[in-house]
């Protein structure tokens, strides 16, 4: 195997393009990933597995069905997604919730780890981050599986239960994004199945349909020869393969099964043209397809990851110049994309889309369509070309280095891919290997030709979606007539400007140094206070190998603007100053200076404070280092880029009030705020504010002293390096030595309790519940951990009871937080979306679940389920360098030793008893303030 990939190597190194191409073996299958054990049992199932240990002592189980919702029958549109639910709901060895209910016990949690999906073409089921320690379990899993292969249940009780959840997971997802998506699959996939199948089905045949009809479906398609299973994690590879031939052997092979089908897309020479409109659509987009089979072959070979690597520098570069337009004074429109890529199964598509201004539709699709015209016609440029190159490469280069961090998920999710379509998995060295020998055979000769296959005038649709109300759309004439006349256009060729200068004059710079070091043993680390009067808490940690962040902090932040009208200035402030660039440079010569560099430094400011989040691969950490000095002694302010983007936030912003989501969003601010005027949403009026010379004299005054900030550093640099970087980078930067605070401004809850209806124009009838509890309270280490169990716990309870059992929700979101500043307080927000005619029902059970945790406490299986997976994800973040930031962040913002026992989150967690628990649930509920909003249909 290892010989083969060398030669690949080899051959692809020494041969031209052209060479490569011709030679046979580049067309022959490429092997699997020598660390993959695969098999096919005698029944035709077939199954993956692979040690892995991200995360150590977890394992990641998955079930693959290679059915989906086409292969329904119209009597059975639904099903699939519906068998999908039935899976969780009663099997030969875990009757009811069994699945759920055993698998909790050990910290396997519901929707994060357990869970499932229902495509076009395939299903898929996942139990994920399961501990492998305790004894029995992976055997449990292995059951499971085994149980979802052949053995659901399907009793007419649990069916017609279920029918209730996924009625209002049907009404949840009836946005206004879905309901334009219904409108044009017919005309996109025209004479295919997909035209009439969504996945989630019809609301009535999912009321209605005949238990045996979901049992047909069950029979025909769940099928060993249909189906794979895939083991990652830390496992012992031949115990588990003998456990799944032992157990998944006697499943038999249905008899006299019918033949899965493909699913074909029609040609057409003609091109279609589809209007889908909403109410509640904000924005209008308009987008040109242009489907083809695809030219893969199944299994991959290195010809089919050439052809892959020619469609993503392609990719790449068009973003690049539609970056680069959007820079540029008044944008022609708000967003813009050209992309090649897997459509549905078999199929690629190239798309060129455009979300336009209001009442600009023409001159958008007209600007996107000049982008792919000017790029057909003239083709790249070899500087464009060589720059993603390398920065391909480099991406390659930090996940072969990194490869010991990838997820059992990520290799789940890339074997899964390898046995529905035949997509290769050789593995990170091998991918990174034919990488390196591969790139530099593609030409600009390659990816052009690719454009000009693309360019035909077959299998094409437009489709125009956006607001059914208040705005004139583009005709089908207009519209494919512009798709004709661009043709002959008046264009220019791209130019690419390069600056060669460096990033910065280094003989300008005045390094500092550090004046006083100070070990922090409980940490591993060091505190450097610098000539300037910044501190620096550093860490060497090379848990992730290829990982090094800075991140540094100082009190102020929007806190200190006065004026309310500067406010949408200061806000946006860090968000435009990134598309500014820095020093000489704008955003778009800097990222290409940049080229071949994993590095980003971002400058943000929230309520109360300034932020400075950078990151960098060991080999850039200069280049890191530089950015961040660059940006903080020479911000640079761009008053066409300025506008570009305001004239963008006001088009996307202008039909906002349409989206029912914004304005839910919108009140919910103002409510729950007691309408200060400082907690501000985002609106015509708000952008309209927005000033250059403001947001730049704001900028100035909260990034103007390094001397107020602390920094984090932490990852794989070795201490003399990076004390040499700080000295240089950090300890040179201005300084004026205001040490600052933030202020309380007293936006804060209401101090009583608030009950509001408010109505608003749905296409799809739904009542929304929303409730917010708040109290002002400590925000001790024990305290958040209550506050972590009593938000688990009720969304069991409310799983339980609102969606399984009372069949009235797809689910119920809770959320909770206890806030530091300005002033410490607790809140708790609980809400679900539901048939309107429910509403009270369900809140009165909802109110019923709290009521009982405060009267009656905890259940023991509750307390420990929720205890069991804090203790599983607490133990899985050490596995990281973001641990050590995590820990050095908190001391350096609040002198908060994580380490202590007071604070150490497992410490505190294995102090806690379930009565504190409870206490604190009462403390907080008797006494919080309440906010409930009810979102109701207009009538």
């Amino acid at each position: 195997m290892r010989k083969l990939l060398s030669l690949c190597v080899v051959v692809l190194t020494l041969c031209s393009a052209t060479a490569l191409l011709a030679q046979g073996p580049m067309n022959s299958p490429l092997p699997l990933d020598p660390t993959i054990r695969k098999g096919v049992l005698p029944n035709g199932l077939t199954y993956y597995i692979r040690h892995n240990q991200e995360p150590k002592e977890r394992a990641s189980f998955y079930i693959v069905q290679n059915v989906g919702a086409l292969l329904e029958n119209d009597d059975q549109n639904g099903l699939a997604h519906f068998l999908e639910h039935m899976a969780f709901n009663g099997t030969e060895n875990f009757e009811g919730k069994g699945i759920l209910n055993t698998l909790q016990k050990h910290g396997v949690e519901f929707g994060r780890n357990i869970n499932a999906y229902t495509a076009f073409n395939e299903t898929a089921y996942n139990l994920s981050e399961v501990p492998t320690g305790p004894k029995g379990l992976v055997d449990t899993c292995l059951l499971v599986l085994h149980d979802w292969s052949n053995h659901l249940l399907l009793t007419e009780e649990e069916i017609d239960a279920e029918r209730g959840v996924i009625s209002e997971e049907w009404r949840t997802r009836r946005s206004a994004g879905f309901r334009v998506r219904q409108q044009f699959f017919p005309v996109l996939f025209k004479g295919s199945k997909y035209a009439v199948r969504d996945v989630i089905g019809d609301y009535d045949i999912i009321n209605n349909f005949d238990y045996k009809t979901l049992r047909d479906f069950y029979h025909d398609w769940y099928r060993t020869d249909l189906q794979c299973i895939i083991i990652v994690g830390d496992i012992d590879v031949d115990e588990v393969e003998g456990k799944i031939k032992e157990m998944f052997t006697p499943i038999p092979a249905v008899e006299g099964a019918k033949s899965r089908p493909s699913f074909e897309i029609p040609s057409h020479k003609e091109t279609y043209f589809v209007q889908a409109l909403d109410k509640e659509m904000t924005n209008t987009s308009v987008t040109m397809y242009k489907v083809e089979k695809s030219t893969a072959n199944n299994p991959s070979t290195v010809v089919d990851l050439r052809n892959d690597m020619v469609v993503n520098l392609m990719n790449k570069m068009l973003r690049a110049r539609i970056a680069e337009l959007l820079q540029k004074g008044d944008p022609p429109f708000i967003h813009g994309n050209i992309s090649l890529g897997s459509f549905v199964r078999g199929y690629d598509a190239l798309s060129v889309s455009c979300g336009t201004k209001p009442a600009k539709e023409e001159e958008g699709f007209q600007a996107i369509l000049n982008e792919w015209e000017r790029a057909e016609r003239f083709g790249f440029l070899e500087s464009e070309l060589e720059r993603e190159k390398l920065n391909t490469l480099s991406f390659l280069e930090s996940r072969y280095k990194d490869r010991e961090k990838i997820s059992n998920d990520s290799f789940c999710r890339e074997i899964q891919r390898n046995y529905l379509t035949g997509e290769a998995v050789i593995g990170i060295e091998a991918e990174y290997q034919l990488a390196q020998a591969v790139l530099p055979t593609i030409s600009v000769k390659d990816v052009n030709d690719l454009m000009k296959r693309y360019s035909t005038d077959t299998n094409r649709t437009v489709v125009i979606t956006g607001p059914s109300e208040g705005e004139k759309h583009l005709t089908e004439q207009e519209a494919l007539g512009m798709v004709t006349a661009v043709e002959t256009a008046n264009l220019e060729p791209y130019k690419d400007a390069v600056s060669d200068k460096p990033l910065v004059d280094e003989s300008k710079i005045n390094a500092g140094t550090i004046v006083s070091e100070k070990e922090l043993p409980q940490f591993g680390a060091k505190e450097w206070t610098l000539s300037n009067g910044a501190k620096v808490y550093y860490r060497f940690a090379d848990i992730d190998k290829d990982k090094i962040s800075l991140e540094g902090y100082s009190w102020g932040g929007l806190s200190k603007i006065d004026a309310i009208d500067e406010l949408p200035s200061a806000s946006l402030a860090s968000s435009f100053v990134d598309n500014f660039g820095a020093g000489e440079f704008d955003a778009i010569t800097l990222k290409k200076m940049l080229t071949g560099k994993r590095v980003g430094v971002s400058m943000r400011m929230n309520d109360f404070q300034e932020l400075i989040v950078a990151n960098s691969v060991p080999d850039d950490f200069e280049t890191m280092m530089q950015s961040l000095y660059l940006k903080f002694e020479s911000p640079r302010f761009d008053k066409g880029a300025f506008d570009a983007l305001k004239s963008r936030y006001t088009a996307y912003i202008a039909s906002s009030s349409n989206n029912p989501n914004k304005v839910k969003g919108d009140s919910i601010t103002k409510i729950t705020t007691d309408y200060h005027p400082r907690a501000m949403n985002m609106n015509p009026t708000y952008v309209e504010k927005l000033n250059f010379d403001m947001m730049k004299k704001i900028y100035l005054d909260r990034m103007q002293d390094a001397s107020d900030f602390s920094f984090v550093l932490v990852g794989n640099v070795k201490e003399d390096e990076a004390k040499g970087m700080v000295c240089k980078y950090i300890a040179s930067l201005s300084s004026t030595n205001r040490k600052e605070f933030y202020v309380d401004r007293k936006v804060s809850f209401p101090k009583e309790n608030v009950e509001k209806e408010i109505a608003l124009k749905l296409e799809t009838p739904k009542t929304t519940e929303y409730m917010k509890f708040n109290q002002y309270m400590s925000d001790d280490s024990k305290s958040k951990m209550s506050m972590d169990i009593v938000e688990s716990v009720l969304r069991l309870r409310f799983t339980e009871k609102v969606r399984e059992e009372a069949g009235g929700t797809y689910g119920v979101r809770v959320g909770s937080r206890i806030w530091s500043y300005p002033k410490p307080k607790a809140t708790v927000t609980i809400s679900f979306d539901c048939k309107p005619d429910r509403a009270d029902e369900l809140m009165t059970i909802v109110k019923a679940q709290i009521d009982q945790m405060v009267e009656d406490g905890i259940s023991e299986d509750d307390y420990n389920k929720t205890v069991k997976n804090i203790q599983k994800n607490l133990e899985q973040s050490k596995n990281h360098n973001s641990y050590f930031t995590n820990l050095l962040s908190a001391y350096a913002i609040k002198g908060l030793d994580k380490t202590d026992k007071k604070n150490n989150p497992e410490m505190v967690l294995s102090n806690l008893s379930k009565k504190d628990v409870e206490k604190f649930a009462r403390k907080f509920f008797k006494k919080a303030k309440v906010v409930h909003i009810e979102f109701v249909p207009e009538q």
